[in-house]
This record gives structure tokens, C-alpha cells and sequence, in this order.
């Protein structure tokens, strides 16, 4: 049984050195990192219940001391998350960000990822 969670780690883990995180990274984490949360989706209940076909908008963040490797990183995500099997949709293009606190750069982008649960 497949999740979007488990659908999402499968195509990013080879990326970033394999720092690939759910919801949040560890403390002090190596740089660069990946972290991927589902932040809603599209519901497909109907009135004969639930379909085994999910969905679900997964968001990505790229992690890094530069920008230039941030905006490289993601630029590897959306490969993964497009490609065979995923085939995910962008939704939007990459935000940059800096997160002033950690002095790190970020890069995070939305996809639509259908899956079988």
C-alpha cells in the first residue's frame, strides 16, 4: 500500500546525499537537505466512499548555504517528482527563500501527486 509520503521519499532519496527529511529535519542537519510535507490535495470521496486513486499537494524545500545550489537541487526535484513513476504535476513554479535565523537558502515548489493507496 503506497502513500504520498512513501511515493515522494522513493523519488527524492538519491538526491541531496540521500537528506531527504518528512515534515522537518533533524537538529543541525548537514547541508544541503530536502524536506517534503503534504499540504492538502484533492479529496476523491463520492458518494460510493472513498477511491483507492489519491491525491495529494506534497511540498518540497531545498535546504543549502548558496542559492545557486538550492535553485540546482530543486530544479533535480522537479525532475524526479515529473518523471516515471511519480509523474507529478508542478503546481507553480520554485519560491526562493532565506531564512534569516539559520542564514540558509531555500527553494521550495508544490507538485500534484496522484497514488494508489
Amino acid at each position: 500500500m503506497a502513500s504520498a509520503e512513501s511515493v515522494t521519499y522513493g523519488a527524492l532519496k538519491a538526491l541531496a546525499g540521500g537528506r531527504v527529511y518528512p515534515d522537518v529535519a533533524p537538529a543541525s542537519p548537514v547541508k544541503p537537505y530536502i524536506v517534503y510535507q503534504s499540504v492538502g490535495g484533492t479529496d476523491e470521496t463520492t458518494f460510493d466512499g472513498a477511491d483507492t486513486l489519491q491525491n495529494s499537494r506534497m511540498q518540497v524545500s531545498v535546504w543549502s548555504i548558496s542559492r545557486s545550489e538550492a535553485a540546482s537541487i530543486i530544479k533535480q526535484v522537479r525532475a524526479a517528482l515529473t518523471a516515471e513513476p511519480v509523474q507529478g504535476v508542478p503546481i507553480g513554479a520554485p519560491v526562493s527563500v532565506y531564512e534569516d535565523d539559520t542564514k540558509l537558502y531555500g527553494s521550495q515548489q508544490d507538485f500534484s501527486i496522484w497514488y494508489q493507496e
